[in-house]
């Protein structure tokens, strides 16, 4: 008898095992951290973890630790195995040294790992490492060998340390300790929930040190709903800073590059700014034009540029000469060439989706760009977030904090909220039924801002692919569509104006007709191009949300529809659906007739992009009204 079937079935349903919060369970996660005068950090981390069952022996068959090469050192200092038996196995802590997997930004960040080897069921891993250093390289002098390893804002010492986890956690303590002079401050975080234990805070202090402790037990990985925000957004975190307050943050983030040079522009970048500007004539056309140009000519590729990753922006003939970048290269190029057109601009940073709290940590993970216009007012710029988009700083990134590195200093702000006007889908219709039931017309799809990019999506991808995309839009309402014309606005203008799609099509036996009884949905309000609707894709089951939501974006969407009929009806059965009337988000529709023609009108409105618990009710009855009238039929008799 041949074992290899058997075996072959056991290791693919062993790895095909999914990762959840029960298969492993952490007794202790501790973090010793002490910082030097210089800001360099001494971190010391210890854990125990059980193997729950086969899905968390695979987990932790092998133990990964992230690290940048460049910013920050690494080691294993112990690792033992203690069985389920009783036994102990020490494992070597010669750890190998690989690349770590990366997607569109190749900055040489590596893991460090050592092999477990084979686990049973009730086997703990226990380990600790040895960490210096910080999160992202950054210029500086390298002549000592810990010099690399000091933090960016020379001298000061932060974290963002999570107190949540999706293993549970028996016990958790985070330890640091600082210089007298060094006046920390922290602040926690979402941390008042329910039942769960509080964190507790011991301080002690002797002449020179200053030692906080931070202990929380019993951390059970939370249930996340559905669009629910960042985890650091609604599960308790723990943020530490000795940077005094923004301002010092955002001066240091203007001297750094300052100093640097990252914004010098080369005589190659003077003439491209005087051809590019040949044709504006006002300030707003100036920003927009340079804007756009940086957006669609340096293309994303984060490609490791040797030193100055992080937060050193890198100098503008680079980025010219390379047309390639990430995020901050794309905002310094836009600055570099602001400023040869004689504006005022600056660099920035941000937090993509996850918001940024009052303690100056640096919780940023993007670059973009401010502008001061001639009324000294700000404006923010991301080139990164807006190829092929109408506007300069995208809508998907509103009520998002933001800080600009300028020369006197800036506190931390906000995006505000962009209203739903700015983002509309506007789709207007006219048909006729014959008495046969088919159904013949014309529907135009019209969207703005955020709406306009996701319609402008069909255009992805190769020229000769249009066609079938745009089919593609109509056919998912009804697949016996026949297209008869498709006539669009051109994509390669799409500054000039918003997206327009015309479709001209014909579907047999679309109404039932049977002489006195006319049944249909009108085409309109079957979510055509729902692609740029995602609220739809919400799950309106729950009636009730404890987690704040996001959605893409605020949104309008306003249909109208005239349909011929094949004869006059005088009695007309219609979905009866309330109207919704708040600030988050409102529904209305309205159905009547006039003679042989059946008028069809709908607007739905929603109001922002993220969303309070509380707006749950309000948004998830403005989907499911949108919904109804999706899949529910008008009937017409005489």
């Amino acid at each position: 008898m041949s074992y290899k079937p058997i075996i072959t079935a056991l290791a693919a349903v062993f790895f095909a095992l999914p990762a959840t919060a029960q298969h492993k369970t952490i007794f202790f996660d501790s973090t010793i951290v002490r910082m030097e005068e210089s800001g360099l950090s001494h971190v010391v981390n210890h854990r125990r973890i059980r193997a729950n069952d086969f899905a968390g022996c695979r987990d932790l068959s092998c133990v990964k630790v992230d690290y940048e090469p460049l910013s920050s050192y690494v080691e294993f200092t112990t690792a033992v195995v203690r069985r389920a038996s009783g036994r102990v196995d020490t494992l070597s802590t010669e750890a190998y040294d690989y690349v770590a997997p990366a997607r569109l930004i190749y900055w040489g960040a590596s893991q460090k790992m050592i092999e477990v080897g084979h686990l049973d069921p009730g086997d703990e891993v226990e380990y600790s490492t040895y960490r210096k250093g910080f999160t992202y390289a950054l210029l500086r002098d390298e002549s000592s060998s810990d010099e690399r390893f000091v933090p960016p804002m020379r001298g000061h010492f932060y974290d963002i340390v999570p107190f949540w986890s999706d293993d549970p956690v028996e016990e958790k303590v985070y330890r640091v300790s600082v210089l007298s002079s060094k006046n920390l401050k922290f602040e926690l975080y979402n941390c008042d929930g329910g039942a769960a234990a509080p964190v507790r805070i011991d301080t002690l202090r002797t002449a020179d040190w200053v030692t906080y402790t931070f202990t929380k037990s019993g951390i059970v990985p939370l249930r996340r709903e559905p669009a629910a925000l960042a985890n650091n957004d609604i599960q308790c975190k723990l943020l530490l800073s000795t940077s005094p307050n923004w301002e010092a943050k955002s001066m240091w983030f203007y001297g750094v590059n300052e100093d640097y040079g990252s914004f010098v522009p080369t005589p190659e970048v003077k003439a491209k700014v005087e051809e590019l500007l040949r044709s504006a004539a006002t300030e707003r056309d100036s920003i927009g034009i340079l804007t756009h140009w940086v957006a669609d000519n340096i293309r994303y590729a984060g490609i490791s540029m040797g030193p100055g990753e992080g937060y050193t922006l890198h100098k503008a003939d680079m980025n010219f000469t390379d047309r390639a970048g990430v995020c901050k290269d794309k905002a310094g190029m836009l600055v570099c060439m602001l400023r040869a057109a004689g504006f005022k601009a600056y660099a920035a940073m941000t937090m993509a989706h996850e918001r940024i709290d009052r303690i100056p940590a640096d919780q940023f993970n993007h670059s973009v760009c401010a502008v001061q216009l001639r009324n000294g007012k700000y404006e923010m710029l991301d080139p990164t977030w807006v190829p092929n988009v109408r506007e300069l700083w995208s809508s998907a990134e509103q009520q998002q904090g933001y800080l600009m590195g300028l020369p006197g200093g800036a506190d931390l702000m906000y995006t505000p909220i962009s209203t739903p006007e700015n983002h509309y889908i506007r789709i207007a219709a006219k048909s006729a039924i014959d008495k046969e039931g088919t159904l013949s017309g014309a529907i135009t799809i019209t969207a703005e801002g955020q709406s306009d990019r996701a319609v402008r999506g069909v255009f992805a991808g190769r020229t000769a692919e249009w066609r079938q995309n745009l089919e593609t839009e109509l056919l998912r309402i009804d697949p016996r569509a026949r297209i008869t014309k498709i006539t669009h606005t051109d994509n390669d203008k799409y500054l000039e104006q918003p997206v327009t799609i015309t479709y001209e099509y014909t579907i047999p036996k679309y109404a039932i007709v049977d002489g006195k009884t006319l049944v249909f949905t009108p085409f309109s309000a079957r979510n055509f191009y729902g692609r740029a609707m995602s609220h739809l894709n919400f799950n309106t089951d729950p009636a009730s949300r404890t987690q704040p939501f996001a959605d893409a974006c605020s949104r309008l969407v306003q249909i109208s529809d005239t349909i011929t009929l094949p004869d006059t009806y005088t009695q007309f059965h219609y979905p009866y659906i309330c109207g919704v009337a708040d600030p988050a988000a409102s529904f209305g529709c309205q159905y009547w007739l006039e003679g042989d023609k059946l008028i069809f009108a709908e607007t739905v409105m929603l109001g922002k992009r993220i969303y309070e618990a509380a707006d749950w009710p309000v948004f998830r009855q403005v989907v499911k009204n949108q919904q109804t009238l999706a899949h529910t039929p008008a009937i017409l008799t005489k």
